[in-house]
């Protein structure tokens, strides 16, 4: 099985910089945000930063205490510019050249009756230059006819000497009496000089009912493009000149472009094959050969590519023991002695220069709150530059490490298992922590999450059931149709296989998780009985009716989602009978429902109506209304006015002694 859905980035004329894309489990920060780097711009005083990037001798960088600033400095951290972001939700931060930086910022939006949702969370691209004279811009403002949102960013490119980037976006069309309307919310592709942020329309919007994505190549051309209906899942591939390379159909949607091959010929995209396995396929970009299967033994979790031109340059593999693969044998041997020399933490390599002379290596786990380091490749010396949390100490560090065990019916499974700094792992309170998604995993790396509750004394258990992304693809649809069923009884199997071992006391246990974990932390207290002491749902499903519907309405009813979404949860008439707010009745343990009133993912309803079956049942529960909050917490006052909601509760009802 091969998958991407996770990505590190970004280099440029062999100057280090970098960033990180999170994952949508529910308890990241935010997707595109870095958890902090401190610099140190005074040895005296360190000065924390939620996000940076270097391109040649300056360096952009986010304050992160006080009002939040972006700050471009030079090499000798003299300021060459500020700008303020208020409570602007941070997204994403690149350099483009040596000339300035595109800030990717997002804010949930109210949107009216002739959308198919009340609520949309609308990314802004702003330019920023490293000049202060010249101007800050918000890619489209100046353009009148294109809604002032971006809708997919497809990379950077140098073109003729001038920096481009590429976007999509939607149009607006004129009555003929000159008002504007929206006919469509389909995107087209946009590039953007970044000098000016002047305009020029690339390609059109895919046709109605059709779905439309782009490669873009070294020189801004268009590689290849692919269309797929949004009723029936056929896709068809173009090629830069238009000819047809590749096509098929996918009634649930999955197909989709991964990037220009390593030599910039070919092209590789995903499909599922003939025994439904997603598989990764190459094919030349003139369309003189057929589609070949790559990778098939190799389950994928990010790719790495030249930002320069979108070709891969590499992969990292997928599971607890997954390590970078590079197609350049020197590349791949350094790769090798940078895990040899960090074998005991889990380990990123962040970004290196084009000729990996010069990388940035990130750490987490067991003594390890997260730093970075400065790899000389040439005389292999690490020079450490930065700490994610210098005020969590080594000591206070709980070890993390693999658990495996076995589900009742036979499965093998694995966790990950935090335990509480300096304690003997014996007859512990603990936490049963899953991940959301649940298309993710959790690894043997610092969880803030998991280290917060065990610095108070409780093992945390983060179990990778069935369905979760750590395995080949068919560990993952087994967890097809498993909603509050046997992905359940997975977690419930790793509480038990923890008593058995003397690990932790099996009577003093909660369940907290956010998005799919907080409908998993809501079952196991109503579907399940006798296990929990409490529960903690953070934006978490509690109607899978509900979910259906809104998932369904929002997609404008696309049978492709339809398709993808009854694959995953089953038959619609089996709905209510793994729904929480169905079962309210039946809870048999206190519950918290944290949640905020943005949220575009998760709606806030799902914990509305779950309350309200709660207090119809006279169960003991408490809802926390994050207020203006989104499904990732993107807001570092509501991530603690969470932590500090769901410690009291679970303190309360679970004392750690």
């Amino acid at each position: 099985m091969v998958r991407a859905d996770r990505w590190v980035l970004r280099r440029y004329r062999g100057r280090v910089h970098w960033v990180t894309l999170g994952r949508d489990a529910g308890k990241e920060a935010l997707p595109g945000l870095v958890n902090g780097l401190i610099a140190q711009l005074d040895p005296n005083r360190a000065v924390t930063f939620t996000d940076a990037r270097q391109a040649a001798d300056q360096l952009a960088a986010i304050l992160a205490k006080g009002p939040r600033r972006l700050l471009i400095l030079d090499g000798s951290m003299n300021l060459l510019r500020a700008f303020s972001l208020g409570d602007i939700k941070l997204r994403g931060l690149q350099w483009y050249g040596d000339e300035g930086v595109l800030l990717t910022l997002s804010q949930t939006t109210q949107l009216g009756p002739e959308f198919t949702t009340s609520q949309f969370e609308a990314f802004r691209a702003t330019i920023i230059p490293v000049d202060a004279a010249k101007p800050v811009q918000v890619v489209f403002a100046r353009n009148r006819d294109i809604v002032t949102s971006t809708f997919g960013d497809y990379g950077i490119r140098q073109v003729n000497g001038q920096w481009y980037g590429y976007f999509g976006g939607v149009s607006y069309q004129r009555t003929d009496v000159g008002e504007q309307y929206l006919p469509h919310t389909r995107p087209g592709l946009f590039a953007v000089r970044l000098s000016d942020n002047s305009v020029k329309s690339v390609d059109h919007p895919a046709r109605e009912d059709d779905w439309r994505d782009w490669l873009i190549d070294a020189d801004g051309k268009v590689a290849a493009t692919l269309e797929m209906s949004r009723t029936t899942g056929n896709w068809t591939i173009t090629g830069p000149t238009g000819k047809k390379i590749a096509s098929g159909i996918q009634p649930e949607g999955d197909a989709g472009l991964v990037a220009l091959g390593h030599d910039g010929t070919s092209l590789i995209y995903d499909a599922k094959n003939n025994d439904g396995v997603e598989q990764w396929y190459e094919i030349p970009l003139d369309g003189s050969g057929e589609a070949k299967e790559i990778l098939s033994d190799e389950n994928i979790d990010r790719i790495y590519t030249d930002p320069t031109n979108g070709r891969i340059i590499g992969y990292l593999q997928g599971g607890a023991d997954g390590k970078p693969m590079f197609f350049d044998p020197a590349h791949q041997a350094l790769a090798d002695k940078v895990a040899k020399a960090f074998k005991n933490l889990h380990v990123t390599l962040a970004d290196w220069t084009p000729d990996l002379q010069h990388l940035l290596v990130q750490t987490s786990g067991t003594g390890d709150s997260g730093s970075w380091y400065n790899l000389d490749a040439a005389q292999l010396h690490a020079t450490g530059f930065g700490l994610e949390r210098p005020e969590i100490g080594p000591e206070a560090v709980g070890p993390v490490s693999d658990f495996t065990y076995k589900a009742a019916d036979g499965l093998d499974l694995d966790g990950v298992l935090t335990l509480p700094p300096g304690r003997e792992p014996k007859n512990l309170p603990v936490i049963v922590f899953p991940h959301g998604g649940p298309a993710d995993y959790d690894a043997v790396a610092f969880d803030w999450w998991a280290q917060a509750f065990a610095s108070r004394g409780y093992a945390v258990f983060q179990p990778n059931f069935r369905g979760s992304t750590n395995r080949d693809e068919e560990f993952v649809h087994a967890g097809d149709g498993q909603w509050g069923r046997k992905m359940e009884t997975d977690m419930s199997d790793g509480l038990a296989a923890l008593a058995r071992q003397g690990i932790v006391d099996p009577s003093r246990a909660c369940i907290m998780g956010a998005s799919y974990g907080g409908y998993a932390a809501l079952a196991g207290v109503t579907l399940q009985h006798g296990l929990y002491r409490c529960a903690v749902s953070v934006a978490g499903v509690a109607d899978l009716s509900l979910m259906y519907r809104t998932d369904y309405d929002e997609s404008g009813q696309s049978t492709v989602t339809k398709r993808a979404l009854l694959a995953q949860l089953g038959p619609r008439a089996t709905f209510d009978d793994v729904s929480p707010r169905r079962f309210a009745d039946k809870a048999d343990a206190p519950i918290l429902l944290i949640h905020g009133r943005d949220d575009t993912v998760v709606p806030f309803q799902q914990s509305e109506k779950m309350a309200d079956a709660l207090k119809d049942a006279h169960k003991p529960y408490e809802l926390v209304d994050l207020g203006s909050e989104d499904h990732w917490l993107s807001r570092s006052e509501t991530r603690e006015k969470m932590l500090e909601a769901a410690m009291a509760f679970i303190e309360k009802h679970n004392p750690p002694d």
